[in-house]
């Protein structure tokens, strides 16, 4: 793909199934960042589709995938739940796998994809990762948290979140021990799809340039090592 134009590529992946790659970006990319999609919409979805086009401008190539369960869905037509951990994890594991192992990219994702993300980012050795809203917690449970794997991690880490995020709140976040490698970039009156309400002031696509900007910026100076 050339000149911010999008392809699809179809890729041996786990297990030999395949596992289709959507690639926004140039021939020649200053960054090449590998996103997942969160629980509940695919890779194409109006978020990611805007998310990736954008970062592609900047000169980043985003490379997304979808898990099974996903890839289901669209085959069977209906809504299948998420893959167990497990598959989860296989599954980053192997397109990492098929995109030349970890060295020369940056991984993450939206939610969920950007959870398991940073599951497997320290023993795949990639650059960074970053996360676009992650669920630190389930809705409404902020006792149920799934930070005991960021008090460790060690590989550079960007966390995009708003700070009324329902799945982890900057006040919620604010009481966390994490590792110093994680750094945060907060939307103000974001949602966890960065949302804002009317009354702020402030507009979506207002809040998803504030997001494009700090992850194109994280990129760069991860890259200088700044």
């Amino acid at each position: 793909m050339r000149d911010g134009r999008r392809r699809g590529l179809d890729r041996a992946g786990v297990g030999g199934s395949g596992i289709r790659v959507l690639s926004d970006g140039s021939a020649n990319p200053r960054a090449r960042l590998v996103l997942a999609h969160g629980a509940g919409a695919p890779m194409d979805s109006p978020f990611m589709n805007g998310f990736a086009g954008d970062l592609a401008k900047h000169g980043i190539e985003v490379l997304r995938f979808e898990f099974p369960y996903m890839d289901a869905r669209r085959s069977l037509g209906k809504r299948t739940p998420p893959d167990p951990p497990a598959v989860l994890l296989a599954t980053w594991r192997g397109v990492i796998g098929q995109l030349g192992g970890g060295e020369g990219l940056f991984i993450g994702g939206k939610s969920m994809g950007g959870r398991i993300a940073t599951m497997i980012a320290d023993e795949s050795g990639v650059k960074g990762v970053v996360c676009l809203g992650y669920p630190f917690h389930p809705a409404g449970k902020p006792e149920k948290t799934r930070t005991q794997h960021l008090e460790t991690l060690r590989t550079p880490t960007l966390i995009v979140q708003g700070t009324r995020d329902a799945l982890g709140s900057r006040a919620d976040v604010d009481g966390y021990s994490l590792s110093a490698s994680i750094r945060f970039h907060w939307l103000e009156d974001g949602d966890h799809s960065f949302e804002p309400r009317k009354g702020s002031g402030r507009s979506h696509p207002q809040a998803l340039r504030e997001a494009v900007s700090a992850v194109v910026a994280f990129t760069r100076t991860t890259d200088t090592g700044s």
